[in-house]
């Protein structure tokens, strides 16, 4: 399919754009984006800190604020460390939460992501990712769509084939409305040129779709792989596909299966828009030391994350990008809160 077509619509494309910008503009600017090696010898920065996870326990941002949190305290950069879990709606909820009691609090970071910026466009919250500033994008991971073991469909191109005779029927579980799950259901309807009948099912964690999936309550789901691992290893579920461009954790991309969608996800950290740029480059410099350490390496390899640093006004020039990008794309997708 020519990638002019609207059929092959690529989140991934707009961040190979903007990373290809920052490419280009020398070793000097690259030195900026990414991390130094952490030092034991170098001071706390901050005593104690909190992060703000939009989500419940389990889920991807959980596992990414925890392990920044472990992290911090293992580079020294934290002295200590609690977490605030505030779940629902795609992060819009602990968003607003967050702009409420930590607009100003220079202690105080939010988990945040492509599934945010996804759940604002489509939701239209009072309160929006405008009253945020970005610290730091940390990770992308992939989208696994997976069957019950004994599923007939055993390809994308079986997955597109029932979209088009019956999406009724074929029921897509995955995350919270609006977030990257729910783009890549809208972008599997769209090549199966049937948006308007897409049947998504949203769940609040990769557990309940799994759970959507070994019922027969979902057709297919889609989540991280860190979220699909164990019930694929423990043979209850089958992955038909991912949404990276090449084959990830032996899993074929749907892309090189003859269906053109393939999209990254990414979370990162912001702060409160009243906190100082000073204080703010503090956060930025413990963050910075944090991935550094070599609990958060192996944590990225653990959970088969990619480490995808940027920081500074190559990270705000990414996230004013992808929230322009947002509204667009959920009104193509013809997604449905």
């Amino acid at each position: 399919m020519p990638r002019s077509s609207p059929s092959a619509l690529s989140r991934r494309d707009f961040s190979a754009w903007v990373a290809g910008g920052v490419a280009a503009a020398g070793a000097g600017q690259a030195a900026l984006l990414w991390p130094r090696s952490a030092s034991a010898a170098e001071p706390q920065l901050v005593a104690k800190l909190r992060i703000v996870i939009p989500a419940n326990e389990g889920g991807g941002w959980d596992q990414t604020g925890r392990a920044l949190g472990a992290a911090l305290l293992a580079s020294g950069a934290a002295g200590d460390v609690v977490y605030e879990n505030v779940g629902g709606k795609g992060g819009t909820i602990g968003l607003a939460k967050y702009v409420e009691k930590y607009d100003a609090d220079p202690d105080t970071l939010l988990m945040s992501g492509m599934v945010m910026v996804g759940a604002v466009a489509l939701q239209k919250p009072v309160v929006t990712m405008a009253q945020v500033a970005p610290v730091a994008r940390l990770t992308s991971d992939y989208e696994v769509v997976a069957v019950k073991a004994d599923s007939p469909i055993k390809t994308p191109k079986d997955l597109i084939a029932a979209l088009r005779a019956d999406a009724a029927k074929t029921v897509i579980a995955g995350g919270s409305a609006g977030g990257v799950d729910h783009m890549y259901a809208g972008m599997l309807a769209r090549v199966a040129g049937n948006t308007a009948g897409l049947v998504y099912q949203p769940y609040p964690g990769g557990a309940q779709v799994v759970e959507a999936l070994e019922t027969g309550k979902a057709v297919a789901g889609i989540s991280g792989y860190s979220e699909f691992s164990e019930a694929l290893a423990g043979g209850k579920l089958r992955a038909i596909g991912v949404s990276s461009k090449r084959p990830f954790q032996g899993i074929p991309s749907v892309r090189e299966q003859g269906v053109d969608a393939d999209l990254a996800n990414w979370r990162g950290v912001l702060t409160g828009k009243k906190v100082p740029a000073e204080r703010r480059a503090v956060l930025l410099e413990a963050v910075r030391r944090a991935t550094g350490a070599d609990v958060w390496q192996k944590t990225i390899k653990r959970n088969n994350w990619d480490a995808y640093w940027m920081a500074g006004k190559d990270f705000e020039s990414f996230l004013e990008l992808d929230l322009a990008m947002a509204g667009p794309m959920i009104y193509l997708l013809k997604l449905k809160a």
